[in-house]
This record gives structure tokens, sequence and C-alpha cells, in this order.
């Protein structure tokens, strides 16, 4: 995938590079817990680590927790609230309290209850394929269980991720994309902007002058018409759309393959004046009113935005408020 990396991807790098390491994740929350659950860190033998289970409230704790898990090869449970020393000097003072668990991860195999890297492997090449992976552990046993859906049915983490009884079970969804059609300045700064936030950010556009690995370093670029681009990305439940090119063309068959296609989001550039067009043409075409409510016209929250950079935030927002569900 490229701009972007899930932290179980992070930790199956690390182990094929000789470290020893251990998955640290969020499993239940009390009151107002900084990380929701699902949250995930990975930890290294040396203390090295990558995400976050409590926005720096008891990370070092957990840290320590991690290399002591990694020696013995065992897993355990962990809590911390504010009454608790750790997180008290660790600064957790937002009233709530979470749990953590924490898995070494055994490159043979699941003696002692460790995860092994068969297992971390299955859950990575799952979420390489965009495909939701169900993963069960018995926080008693330490039996670990994957189950593949049939079908995707739209879960995220935030939804479906729970603990009943002894059972913990963590949806691993695809990271999200977004597709940036029309390679333009705005393009440039939320390419960036929304790597940082949790997106695979890709570029696509048919001018070769705009599409260029140069301008956009670190995303995947592709110069190709919109709708021979999209075939080849696909569009899924997990992908966002945002049109910035300014023509018809270059907009309308990503527009009609993100609807179609079922994607979470699609957002289209221009004034309201631009957007009744656009919506007269694509009626033209064959979308129905009820498609067409779906399209967030003019793109972003009303903040007020000028300029490619506050544009660039205000498209971002409304993105985490439709993969939040609070549009």
């Amino acid at each position: 995938m490229t701009g972007v990396s899930t932290i179980p991807q992070t930790a199956l790098y690390w182990v094929r590079a000789g470290k020893r390491v251990a998955l640290a994740t969020v499993v239940d929350t009390w009151g107002s817990a900084p990380c929701p659950v699902g949250s995930q860190m990975v930890v290294d033998a040396d203390g090295a680590i990558e995400g976050s289970v409590s926005g720096g409230c008891v990370e070092g704790a957990v840290v320590t927790e991690a290399q002591e898990a990694i020696a013995t090869g065992q897993p355990r449970l962990l809590q911390y609230g504010v009454a608790d020393e750790d997180a008290f000097s660790a600064g957790l003072a937002c009233g709530g309290t979470i749990r953590i668990l924490v898995e070494p991860i055994s490159n043979a195999g699941p003696a002692g209850g460790a995860l092994s890297v068969d297992l971390l492997e299955t859950l990575v090449r799952t979420q390489a394929a965009r495909a939701v992976v169900v993963y069960e552990v018995d926080l008693t046993t330490w039996a670990r269980r994957v189950e593949l859906p049939d079908a995707d049915p739209g879960w995220t983490s935030a939804q479906e991720t729970s603990v009943k009884d002894r059972m913990f079970t963590l949806v691993l969804a695809p990271p999200p994309r977004l597709i940036h059609v029309g390679a333009v300045h705005i393009a440039q700064v939320l390419a960036p902007m929304a790597q940082a936030a949790g997106f695979a950010p890709l570029v696509t556009d048919p001018r070769s002058s705009f599409a260029t690995p140069a301008r956009f370093p670190g995303v995947q670029v592709i110069c190709d018409d919109s709708d021979a681009a999209l075939s080849q990305i696909g569009v899924d439940r997990h992908t966002a759309i945002v049109t910035l090119g300014h023509d018809p063309k270059i907009d309308d068959p990503a527009i009609m393959a993100g609807l179609e296609g079922g994607a979470f989001y699609v957002g289209c550039l221009g004034s309201r004046r631009t957007h009744a067009a656009r919506l007269a043409r694509l009626r033209k075409q064959g979308l129905t009113d009820q498609a067409l409510a779906r399209l967030h016209g003019p793109v972003g929250l009303d903040i007020g935005a000028k300029g490619p950079a506050e544009i660039a935030v205000s498209i971002l927002s409304q993105l985490i408020a439709a993969r939040r569900g609070r549009l």
C-alpha cells in the first residue's frame, strides 16, 4: 500500500528485520479514554515504538510491560486509570480508564501464548488485499482465531471491535484510501495531510504536466483518463474520492465510479453554481437524485477557507467526519 502503513504491517516489517517485537492493542475503555478501542502500538525489545494506545499518557509504562512480555514470551492484559500511579505520573488527567492487551510476537510460533508470525502475516496479507479480517483472542487461554467474512460488511474497527466475556474481537478493516482526481495545487497540499490522518492517498490526472511523481513525492500517481485510472485502482466501501480537476471530462467519470462503487465519500470542488450544473449533467447520464444526494459539493466544511491549504483543511475535516459517521 503506497503512502501508509498499518501497525500490524510495521510489526511484521520489524520482525522480518530481526527485531523482537510486541503488539499492544486497546481492548476496552471507560469514560474519557484518550484513544478508542482498537488503537494499536508496536514496541521492540529496545523500546522503539510506532503508533499509540493512549495519546502519550501511559505509553512509557506500556513500553516497559511490552519489553517484559517480549522477554518472557507471555501476553499480558494491562489496565490504567486516573488513580493508577503509572497513569497519573504520565499525565492521564482525562478521567478515563483503558485496558491494553500486550502480545509478544514469536518467530517460533504460539508457544507460551505469543502471537505467531504466521498469524500476523495472515492479518497483514488480508488487510493488504483490502478485505476485512476479524481477529479474536481468548483473554484467559490466549487461544486465537481469524475469520474472513464472506462479504465486506462495511465494518470499521470502531463499530465492531469489542470485549464480550473473555473474548476480545478486533476488526481490521483496510486502510481508507483517498483518491485525488486532478493533480492540482490543492491535491499537493491535501495528499500529505490525508496521509498523516491515516488515509492512503492516490492521485490521478490525464494531464502529463500535472500528474508527475516529482509534484507528489511518496504518493502513487496515475497519469491516465479517470475511468481507466479508477478501474485500475478499484473502488470499495473504504474509498473516498475528491474531484479537483475543474473539467467535467476528468471529474464526472470519477464521480460516477465512486457512487456506483460504494465509496464512503465523494466530494466535488466548485462553487454552488458549478455544482448545480454538475448535478444536471449527471442526471442526464442516468444518476438518480438519491445517488446524487450522496455528493458533497461544494466540497469541504464551510469554514470560510481561502487558498489551497485552508481548502485542504476543510476537505480533510469533512472526510474525517464522514469516516467517523458524523455526516
